[in-house]
């Protein structure tokens, strides 16, 4: 297994303590959440691509057998956003460590209140299953608006390795 990468300028964890102060999402009208299926994982692929734009993930078949081999992934913590036309339009792609790995708004879906729902629904998915945080990483300067969503929602900086 690689080493996780030295954290870059600018980058930052950040975690939500799951209380009692949870809440439920509200999805946008036109827009339901269900859960993954394998026949997903190259549309979650794309989306992925899509969004972040800098070739990190690779080829789809390299990507998908390093996401679906690796211990921390479970299908039942992929979440999937689809929109009124049937078409993907979110993804929160959680690890088993009450991490999200991945959260991902298709830009002609942003703006709509998709990823707020998205991370609450992830909240109270870890908080069902016991945990008592959810953490993820992200970078303060090429995500500024995601970074704005997660201090609305609670989340606090935590030391980068947890």
């Amino acid at each position: 297994m690689p080493e996780p990468r030295p954290p870059a300028p600018d980058d930052i964890r950040l975690r939500k303590i799951l209380d009692d102060t949870l809440l439920p999402p509200r999805w946008p009208e036109g827009f339901v959440m269900r859960g993954f299926a394998a026949a997903d994982a190259l549309p979650l692929h794309a989306l992925l691509t899509d969004v972040f734009d800098d070739g990190a993930d690779g080829p789809f078949d390299e990507w998908w057998a390093r996401i679906s081999e690796d211990a921390e992934f479970d299908p039942a913590l992929c979440f999937l956003v689809i929109d009124a036309k049937g078409r993907l339009a979110a993804a929160a792609l959680c690890w088993a460590t009450a991490f999200v790995k991945d959260l991902a708004v298709h830009p002609e879906a942003r703006g709509l209140g998709i990823g707020e729902a998205l991370m609450r629904h992830a909240f109270l998915a870890f908080r069902d299953r016991g945990a008592c945080h959810v953490d993820l990483k992200t970078n303060t300067v090429e995500n500024a608006a995601a970074v704005r969503l997660y201090e609305r929602l609670g989340m606090i900086p935590v030391a980068w390795e947890g």
